[in-house]
């Protein structure tokens, strides 16, 4: 058999399987990329155990476990982690702790299927204690610049041509703006964290020791930065990246209109998409209501509902332009001008997409 282990870092880097046996709640607030989720308990098997231990100690709460866990139920749990176990024989099983829910699964994975496989020590809480840790240490360590700028200039594109960039929208699900929701959701925020800690991880392991992020707030959608990396945002230098309002209305188009319309009907089918889609657009523009005031807001709001029409009829997108460059000009602009007066003295290049790319190249230290 194996040896169990306690080289959390070679189980992200390697995108070992690992097999979850904590309960779904448990699973559903938080795990790790790629991880199958097959309980020794489900949540109401938990809570009974749970109430029991603290009632009556752990011999009678484990007693419990085994009388709520057996005969059909038994064999059918112990099927699920025998048939992943033999698809995945170079990989681990753990719980919360790596305690006994954890040593309860491979004794009976032993007993019953004649597999010995092996377990995370220190379970699920000592892996996201060592991914936060990675996090905190990648900031104490490592050299990190922003990439700003207006709405609409790229900067995600920007992110998607360095090898050192670290995608936070990509990373949360969300494009970070009022109007950034996906057809889909987002991710639950430790498992937001989680995804950012292993690409750091991997990240360095290759050699990287300076990154590249998108000017953030705290909040991306749902998601909360890491406390320790917002901080730093507020001070590292800025790269600004600029773009022609025509260009920067194209891009919005295409990010907003065109292939989030496709995201939903991908997502939901043409019908349903194409409404959820029309929905979510003008929910977005509602959101900012206040910020844009009444008049500015119906006026835009009947611009992007004459384009919601015409797109729905297949004339084209030609419509969303309006308001999308009344949104830029008298919403976006101003804020994102008093913004950058803010932070006029961390920036150290400012440049077009393709020479903000080769500034950020040139800066990357050789590995």
């Amino acid at each position: 058999m194996r040896d169990n282990t306690t080289n959390y870092r070679d189980l992200f880097l390697n995108d070992v399987p690992m097999m979850d046996a904590r309960a779904p709640v448990e699973f559903a607030k938080g795990a790790f990329p790629g991880v199958l989720n097959l309980p020794l308990m489900n949540d109401v098997e938990r809570q009974k155990v749970g109430t029991c231990y603290k009632q009556q100690g752990q011999e009678a709460a484990i007693k419990l476990g085994h009388q709520l866990v057996n005969g059909a139920v038994k064999a059918e749990r112990v099927a699920a982690w025998a048939a992943f176990a033999r698809a995945n024989p170079e990989g681990y099983l753990y719980c919360f702790r790596g305690g006994l829910r954890s040593q309860i699964t491979q004794q009976w994975l032993k007993e019953e299927a004649g597999i010995e496989y092996p377990r995370v020590i220190g379970g699920y809480k000592a892996m996201r204690t060592f991914l936060l840790e990675t996090t905190e240490q990648a900031v104490a360590q490592c050299d990190f610049v922003i990439v700003g700028g207006l709405t609409g200039t790229g900067k995600t594109e920007v992110l998607a041509q360095l090898r050192n960039s670290l995608d936070l929208e990509g990373h949360a699900n969300h494009r970070g703006s009022s109007f950034g929701k996906r057809a889909t959701p987002q991710p639950a925020q430790i498992d937001f964290e989680n995804r950012l800690a292993i690409d750091i991880l991997k990240k360095r392991a290759a050699g990287q020791q300076q990154f590249v992020l998108e000017d953030e707030s705290r909040m991306v959608g749902s998601c909360t930065l890491p406390l320790v990396l917002h901080q730093g945002m507020q001070g590292y230098p800025l790269i600004w990246l600029e773009d022609s309002l025509e260009g920067r209305v194209e891009r919005i188009l295409g990010d907003y209109v065109i292939d989030l319309c496709a995201e939903f009907i991908a997502v939901h089918g043409q019908e349903l998409g194409f409404g959820l889609y029309a929905e979510r657009l003008q929910q977005s523009l509602g959101n900012i209501l206040k910020r844009l005031g009444g008049e500015r807001h119906q006026r835009l709001a009947a611009i992007m509902q004459a384009a919601l029409a015409e797109q729905e009829r297949g004339v084209g997108v030609d419509l969303h332009r309006g308001w999308i460059e009344g949104l830029l000009v008298e919403y976006y602009d101003p804020m994102y001008a008093f913004q950058r007066d803010s932070k006029d003295k961390r920036i150290e290049f400012c440049g077009d997409q393709a020479a903000v790319v080769e500034y950020l190249r040139q800066r990357q230290p050789a590995i």
